[in-house]
């Protein structure tokens, strides 16, 4: 629980890129922010602050979290550590502090550190986002599920093992983060007899947003890629 005089914590969804996909509420928290936090990488800009950056009040107090695009809980585990404490210092003092995360604070979102970090001393609030699941699914204009089928979402970089294991015991799946996985992942699908059934997207809603069946996929895939697979009849249609 917090303490009197607290400031509150909100994890605020900013979407998958489009700023018109954000939430009134949440576009509303961050016109009236006095504190901003989010994750950037090593270099370039934070993608969470600049989907919100015209609702960002020119005075703004900013934290940026510098997170190093690599696998592996070190070093980014003392940069949550350090944020955490540049929060709570805010928080401590009174401050709101609204905290951005690209797609949804909670559905791998770098959110989940600093709440697991701060939610025994602070008031939180969870403004959710549109997820990169929606953005996805709308962008390839098919559904992900339908009726009582099962949707199992995937981390690219599992090894081919755990996928396939996955997969089988799926009608629809949802494989993400498949950045530089992208050829290993098609040709396990390929295996699998699954590749007609295969939708790839990037940079959902965003205007450089490429949809494709898999099929057709490029040879390269950015971070922000996906991989939608359905394995029986289309749902209209069965």
């Amino acid at each position: 629980m917090s303490e009197i005089g607290t400031g509150t914590l909100y994890g605020v969804g900013t979407g998958p890129g489009d700023p018109q996909l954000v939430t009134r509420r949440a576009w509303h928290l961050i016109e009236m922010a006095e504190v901003i936090a989010y994750p950037a990488p090593d270099s370039g800009e934070s993608f969470a602050r600049s989907i919100v950056a015209d609702a960002i009040r020119p005075h703004a107090t900013e934290i940026a979290m510098i997170v190093p695009m690599r696998t592996g809980r070190a070093p980014a585990q003392d940069i949550y550590d350090s944020a955490a404490d540049d929060i709570a210092a805010h928080l401590e003092a009174g401050r709101d502090v609204v905290l951005l995360c690209e797609g949804d604070p909670l559905f791998y979102g770098s959110f989940m550190y600093l709440l697991v970090r701060l939610r025994d001393r602070f008031t939180v609030e969870i403004v959710p986002g549109v997820n990169s699941l929606s953005a996805c699914a709308a962008a390839q204009v098919h559904p992900l599920v339908a009726r009582s089928d099962r949707l199992t979402v995937l981390p690219g970089p599992l090894d081919d093992a755990e996928l396939a294991s996955s997969i089988e015991g799926a009608e629809a799946v949802a494989i993400m983060k498949v950045g530089r996985h992208l050829p290993r992942i098609r040709a396990l699908l390929t295996r699998l007899g699954l590749l007609e059934k295969s939708l790839y997207t990037s940079h959902a809603s965003l205007p450089h947003q490429a949809c494709h069946a898999l099929a057709d996929a490029p040879q390269e895939a950015p971070y922000f890629s996906m991989i939608l697979v359905y394995k029986g009849n289309d749902p209209w249609i069965s």
